[in-house]
């Protein structure tokens, strides 16, 4: 038995890194430096006006096994979308290879290692919008999701108790300003790329409900001009592939 990172957590955390301007302000306390939330509404606001993008996440995530030991798995996403509704995403780690396609019109999964796969048709008219319906009907999680879902409805920074600009940084070579946050449950870091590129470049979380205090840690890499055609974004499944059909997920 073991412990895991809340990716719930994780969800939260990034829905409120990008909160939009009309979105519900973090609380007020001298704890809270207005200048990191901006920062985190400056960046929402770049990421939401790019039309296309590639990002290479290279993620570090913790479990607590029931004795107390903490193990890490590694991996690594390598994602590329056209907005509105393209999306290709490779994921590989110590535990799975996935490959997720999404053409506008249906939604591919592709389970490497088992060599299944599974398509379903979709009426989503957005990445955000095919996201929501695969975890509502199914459970799936789409990789970096939340890239998309940034100053959608639930995105909210009120919930920050704490927001502190810690100061220039680097990461991979490129300069960043470090800032941290302490919302309920979790405590997060955030390296936010300077000049007029405000992309996050490195992301680290701390769940504080376990006392073990798991993290999760994903530095990011992007390509704002990604060169691709239609097929990047297509399904041709191997000839000995075998076909499945997702499972619903139980309903509440």
């Amino acid at each position: 038995m073991r412990r895991s990172f809340s990716k719930g957590a994780l969800l939260g955390a990034i829905l409120a890194v990008a909160a939009p301007a009309y979105a519900q302000p973090a609380a007020k306390s001298a704890d809270v430096e207005p200048a990191a939330i901006a920062a985190l509404e400056r960046m929402g606001t770049y990421l939401r006006s790019l039309k296309a993008l590639q990002v290479v996440a290279e993620t570090s995530t913790e479990e607590v096994l029931e004795d107390g030991l903490k193990v890490t798995y590694s991996g690594t996403t390598d994602l590329l979308a056209e907005m509105p509704n393209r999306l290709r995403a490779d994921v590989k780690s110590d535990r799975q290879e996935r490959l997720y396609l999404y053409d506008g019109k249906s939604f591919t999964l592709f389970a490497r290692r088992v060599n299944y796969y599974a398509t379903v048709p979709t009426a989503a008219t957005t990445t955000a919008e095919l996201a929501n319906a695969l975890e509502d009907k199914y459970g799936i999680e789409v990789p970096l999701v939340d890239l998309f879902r940034w100053g959608g409805p639930r995105a909210t920074t009120s919930e920050i108790t704490i927001a502190t600009d810690l100061g220039p940084s680097v990461v991979g070579g490129t300069t960043c300003q470090h800032y941290a946050f302490r919302q309920p449950g979790l405590d997060w870091q955030l390296w936010v790329q300077l000049g007029d590129f405000p992309l996050p470049r490195k992301l680290v979380l701390t769940t504080t409900t376990d006392e073990a205090r798991p993290q999760h840690t994903a530095v990011y890499t992007w390509n704002l001009a990604p060169s691709f055609n239609a097929a990047a974004f297509t399904f041709d499944p191997p000839a000995d592939a075998r076909k499945i059909v997702f499972a619903e997920a139980a309903k509440q």
